[in-house]
């Protein structure tokens, strides 16, 4: 399917939900039409989908105000004199981003795309990618607000840190961002060549030049950030979708009634975030309802695998990544997750 069709779909999905909501709440109060009630299902998904998408898009967009600010603001020899040289290092400082990059899993996409454009590691652009939701102080003081500083406050920073460096190092063994990325998310600054951009591009915005005063530098970077915004929504739109059609129509008691298992309750709640797609913000809230029900390894599954991945940033995901690259970053950030999950079940009295 292209962009264009999606961005299309997406809309005629979106028009139609809104219209739905004013059948459904606003037009019996003024005008008189033959009464359209819907369906119970139906009212649980549009108010799902709603929440989703209203909960996640300010973060987008804020994501791709960061995008923005870098495109204009950042130059190569920025990012090259901050990053170590080791690369283990560089995926250290790439995971621990957040601090810097205070974005969630939907805003954190297109930054971490513009920053691999820049001259970011692939490494650590991949562990500020999976880093990023979780190692940053809003997430951190969500988590520290819902459990205190406990073994769940501390598990989650840990293993989301050591998670989003194993995986970066994994794929720091790519010889290139153009085996990685799409052909179009190259093409704005590399010009699709795996060389690296142009000369102008590598020397950023003239310091000099009268006409890029900081007022010109900022509309620059709004354009930008409008671009990258609308380059990336609509697979915010569909995602919001599969999760309010799954959590609408797919009984989550199926999942809810294994939660005592060492290892069945490890893989529920992965799957539940992967479904629920919550915003990282806010799900240690969320999870703090699983306390009495299910395992603590299965808790901090979900905290550490569902800001990492999970529908509507897979579907994101797919707009910059080559397929196969978001197929290999699932199974690694999913398997490590469960790992993580059982061994804290079967190991450590939480």
């Amino acid at each position: 399917m292209t962009r264009s069709r999606l961005i299309i779909i997406c809309g005629l999905v979106l028009a139609l939900v809104l219209g739905t909501i004013v059948l459904d709440n606003f037009v019996p109060l003024g005008v008189y039409v033959p009464a359209v009630a819907l369906p119970d299902l139906a009212q649980n998904f549009v108010t799902v989908f709603l929440g989703i998408f209203i909960e996640a898009a300010p973060f987008l967009l804020m994501g791709a105000l960061a995008s923005g600010l870098i495109v204009v603001f950042i130059s190569p020899e920025d990012i090259a004199r901050v990053m170590p040289r080791n690369r283990f290092m560089a995926t250290l400082v790439g995971a621990l981003l957040g601090v810097v990059f205070p974005v969630c899993e939907c805003g954190v996409i297109p930054v971490v795309r513009r920053l691999c454009q820049k001259g970011l590691p692939l490494s650590a652009g991949i562990a500020f990618l999976l880093g990023a939701p979780v190692l940053n102080p809003i997430v951190i003081a969500s988590t520290f607000a819902a459990f205190g500083f406990g073994p769940v406050f501390w598990g989650r920073i840990g293993f989301t840190l050591v998670i989003a460096v194993v995986v970066g190092l994994v794929f720091s063994f790519q010889p290139g961002l153009a085996r990685v990325m799409r052909p179009l998310s190259l093409g704005p600054v590399l010009g699709g060549l795996p060389g690296g951009p142009p000369d102008d591009a590598r020397r950023g915005p003239p310091a000099s030049a009268p006409a890029a005063s900081r007022l010109a530098n900022l509309q620059r970077a709004v354009g930008v950030a409008a671009d990258e915004f609308f380059d990336v929504a609509p697979y915010l739109v569909a995602g919001s979708l599969l999760a309010s059609a799954l959590q609408t129509f797919v009984p989550q008691q199926a999942l809810l009634g294994i939660g005592s298992g060492m290892v069945l309750s490890v893989v529920a709640l992965q799957a539940l975030a992967f479904v629920l797609s919550v915003c990282s913000t806010v799900d240690a809230f969320l999870a703090l309802n699983f306390v009495n029900t299910f395992t603590s390894g299965s808790i901090i599954a979900f905290l550490v695998f569902g800001p990492m991945i999970d529908i509507k940033s897979t579907l994101m995901l797919l707009g910059v990544f080559k397929r196969r690259v978001v197929f290999y970053l699932i199974l690694l950030t999913a398997a490590m997750a469960f790992l993580v999950g059982v061994f804290v079940n079967l190991n450590l009295a939480w």
